[in-house]
């Protein structure tokens, strides 16, 4: 069962003068009074005597006192506590009767407990630490959320790619008319010496026409003067009119072909494959960019995933307080930051966790409540209460929602020393103060 304060008694200690507390058993418990009376002085001596040297305020005497500071505190499982003499020499004393020291509060007191503020105002993930250190999860949790940002950052960087080559593949020009592969010059230039070459002949063939044609006049012109050459002309003439008339019939039906159209492809060559070129760039980087924008859906996919199989894994943890998860590195509840919280669900989480760190410490030691409303009270101690835990807080107030007042660093109403005399009677709480 845990451990809780079942009294407190205190003389000289920084403010006090004379302080005797009864705590309720669970539940909240309030110090009131005005500033610089004492209040905050009650936890500082609780924590001096439970928590050590550590714990020991820097001026641990009340000033002008002329005894020694001395503490007195009593645990429900019989264990008293005491501080006294010059020295403030500690005492532990078991419920056998046997004396002990700090070793014997150190197995059930929690550290955290007695100094709350220091686990609230300690970073985001040092919060998250200790949560992920108390549900037994955090090296695990932690390799999962390495692989989310893994997977995060490389689909980051995946979609910037694919918008790259997006936007690059949509700035590009194409041209519906090129042909799809590159035309080559020395195909082109081939046709057009074959075409050269036979335009030559065609010529050669004319040369050779006019050739007969001029030897056939000067042959004519001899016959009139050569008769009597004739008959060794006329089979010559002969031959030679066949010819022509062979050579005549062959010229008749030669066309020249035109290089026109070949010489435009050579000299629009270059800029037809420039077109060529800039369609297949355009394709590759359409491509590319279906590519990335498909690797980014499966990145997205991947973390989902991973994303589940944490989820999972802290649905199935022993969390000290339902709604409590860490998210990215940090402590969340209900959803919300320790930052967006409000003073009231900061205080649930604090006092859930440090009660877990160690389940014997069944108490938690709370500063300056004032900033909750009457209706955040109640609803505070009836949680302390629901979960068996008991906290003793400070309040600047002197309503009836405390417990004891202190005035002048003693219980309001108190004459007498406490350790010296009877104990002041202190307050009840009752839900009827709200």
């Amino acid at each position: 069962m845990s451990v809780t304060i079942t009294a407190l008694e205190a003389e000289n200690v920084k403010r006090i003068k004379a302080v005797a507390l009864t705590p309720a058993p669970t539940g909240l418990t309030l110090v009131g009074g005005n500033n610089n009376q004492g209040k905050t002085s009650v936890l500082d001596a609780l924590a001096w005597a439970l928590g050590g040297d550590r714990f020991r305020p820097n001026a641990a005497q009340r000033d002008g006192a002329v005894a020694p500071a001395h503490l007195k505190v009593t645990l429900s499982n019989g264990v008293i506590v005491e501080r006294k003499g010059k020295n403030s020499t500690l005492t532990v004393t078991d419920p056998t009767g046997r004396r002990s020291g700090q070793q014997l509060l150190n197995a059930f007191i929690e550290p955290l407990a007695l100094d709350l503020p220091r686990f609230m105002e300690a970073s985001d993930k040092e919060k998250a630490d200790i949560l992920l250190r108390i549900i037994g999860i955090g090296t695990e949790l932690h390799v999962r959320d390495m692989e989310i940002k893994a997977l995060y950052d490389k689909r980051t960087f995946t979609g910037q790619l694919a918008q790259q080559k997006k936007h690059f593949a949509e700035e590009l020009i194409s041209y519906p008319d090129a042909p799809e592969e590159p035309v080559s010059a020395s195909d082109l230039i081939r046709q057009q010496q074959e075409i050269l070459a036979r335009n030559g002949e065609n010529q050669r063939l004319r040369q050779n026409l006019a050739g007969l044609e001029e030897k056939a006049r000067v042959l004519a012109d001899r016959r009139t003067q050569l008769e009597q050459t004739l008959a060794l002309l006329v089979k010559e003439q002969d031959e030679v009119n066949e010819s022509l008339c062979t050579a005549r019939k062959s010229a008749e039906n030669l066309q020249d072909e035109s290089t026109a159209e070949l010489e435009a492809s050579i000299q629009s060559i270059e800029e037809t494959n420039r077109k060529v070129r800039a369609n297949l760039e355009k394709a590759r980087a359409e491509d590319e960019a279906a590519k990335y924008a498909s690797d980014y859906d499966k990145l997205t996919d991947a973390i989902e995933q991973k994303r589940k199989e944490r989820l999972a894994l802290l649905n199935g943890a022993d969390l000290p307080l339902p709604g409590l998860s860490v998210e990215d590195g940090v402590l969340t509840y209900n959803g919300k930051h320790w930052r967006d919280m409000s003073g009231s669900d900061q205080l649930r989480v604090a006092a859930a966790i440090v009660r877990r760190l160690n389940p014997d410490c069944g108490f938690v030691l709370l500063d300056k409540l004032e900033q909750m409303d009457m209706t955040t009270l109640q609803e505070f101690s009836a949680w302390l209460e629901a979960e068996g835990l008991q906290a003793i807080a400070t309040r600047v107030s002197t309503g009836s929602e405390c417990q004891i007042i202190i005035e002048d660093g003693m219980v309001k109403g108190a004459d007498l020393p406490v350790l010296s005399a009877a104990p002041a009677q202190t307050r009840t709480w009752t839900k009827g103060a709200f």
